[in-house]
């Protein structure tokens, strides 16, 4: 088929590059894989424009759907076992581009306590496992887990089995017995302004060489809501003073938490904390990154214990920041924004609802219908009724 004049050709979209199994699409400058694996064509976007970083993502993709495609042999006359279907999902999420890597290591984790808690599930044959197996499972199970980890463990069920439907090993899912536990929002005890400024002294007293350094990472994840992982790659390049933001870029390779960056105000507090820090070191080129103690986590619980507060972590202090915003009028959508999600607010609400509730509740109290009083030092003129 001719291509008229002013249309593009697709196929010039593409472009080959000198390494095997990779291409470029010019339009955009995205790396993608190109690869036959057991005579299947894969494309795939490996979400990056930067070479070096496309190389390393298509070793791991080759890796994983190699070995998937090994896999799926044992399905051949239903005989894949729990393991066969195990490894194909474990070489689905060790490949893929959309999950960060602690979300991998979770995974993993969820998949240990789960062959821990039910020892001859491996070698089972799926066709062999009841609805009956998985209900004496999940009843035992989920006497010692939280319902966070019991519900993400049952959704790892549930997918492995659905791997077998998909390849004839069996025909009907048993894990969808199990139903979800309730998930209960966590109730958060967080320190009054006064008894933060107390924590932040604490810290910077304590006599620990890291003391300031310390006490610079808790104000700043406090004063800004940035995830640890987000706050220890933000540089002085990523601080404009003159616009009073903040530039978050997270992880120099997989990004933010949902891959895109974000700009967050500096509240007064920001900025007199970066402008101190900044005087004191005001040598460092742009690219330096503006925490310097990547973690915490000892002096908080230390300092939580000295001045007699709940112990906080990390991610309190973005509860924390949330929790200021509210109580100090910013709308919850505005807050969610700030705080990088991309739910329109669903989980800020879920989360700080109640303070709005309060907020609510005590607007309500200067709503009256009565009249008003006169005031004691207004005087109705003659013949005239006080408004």
């Amino acid at each position: 088929m001719k291509v008229s004049k002013g249309e593009s050709n697709p196929a010039n979209h593409w472009q080959k590059t000198q390494y095997a199994n990779l291409i470029r699409y010019v339009p955009s400058g995205t790396y993608f894989a190109r690869l036959r694996v057991r005579g299947k064509l894969i494309r795939r976007s490996l979400k990056t424009d930067v070479i070096s970083v496309a190389k390393l993502r298509l070793s791991d993709l080759e890796k994983s759907e190699r070995a998937a495609a090994e896999s799926l042999k044992s399905a051949a006359a239903g005989k894949m076992a729990f393991s066969d279907a195990l490894e194909i999902f474990q070489q689905r999420i060790a490949g893929s581009l959309e999950l960060k890597p602690r979300t991998k290591a979770y995974y993993s984790e969820r998949i240990d306590a789960l062959l821990k808690s039910w020892p001859d599930l491996e070698r089972r044959k799926l066709r062999d496992i009841t609805e009956r197996n998985c209900e004496n499972w999940a009843a035992k199970f989920g006497l010692d887990s939280s319902p966070v980890a019991f519900n993400h463990t049952v959704g790892i069920l549930r997918r492995v089995f659905e791997i077998g439907i998909k390849e004839g090993a069996c025909y009907v899912n048993p894990a969808r017995v199990i139903g979800w536990a309730t998930e209960k929002p966590k109730k958060l005890r967080l320190p009054e302004p006064s008894q933060f400024e107390g924590l932040v002294k604490a810290i910077e007293n304590c006599g620990w060489v890291y003391g300031k350094d310390s006490a610079d990472m808790v104000q700043f994840l406090a004063f800004t809501g940035l995830r640890k992982t987000e706050a220890r790659f933000v540089t002085w390049r990523d601080c404009n003073f003159e616009k009073g933001e903040i530039l978050v870029r997270g992880h120099p390779e997989t990004g933010t938490k949902n891959s895109e960056e974000r700009r967050v105000p500096m509240i007064p507090d920001t900025r007199q904390l970066l402008e101190g820090i900044r005087s004191e070191r005001p040598d460092e080129p742009p690219d330096t990154p503006v925490i310097r103690f990547l973690d915490c986590r000892k002096a908080l619980a230390n300092a939580c214990d000295r001045i007699g507060i709940p112990k906080l972590t990390h991610h309190d202090l973005r509860h924390l920041f949330a929790t200021r915003c509210i109580e100090a009028g910013v709308d919850i959508p505005t807050v969610s924004r700030w705080l990088g999600h991309k739910d329109g607010g669903a989980l800020a609400m879920k989360t700080y609802g109640h303070l709005r509730d309060t907020h609510s509740a005590e607007m309500a109290q200067r709503v009256t219908f009565a009249s008003k009083p006169a005031q004691a030092n207004i005087v109705p003129l003659a013949g005239r009724h006080a408004a």
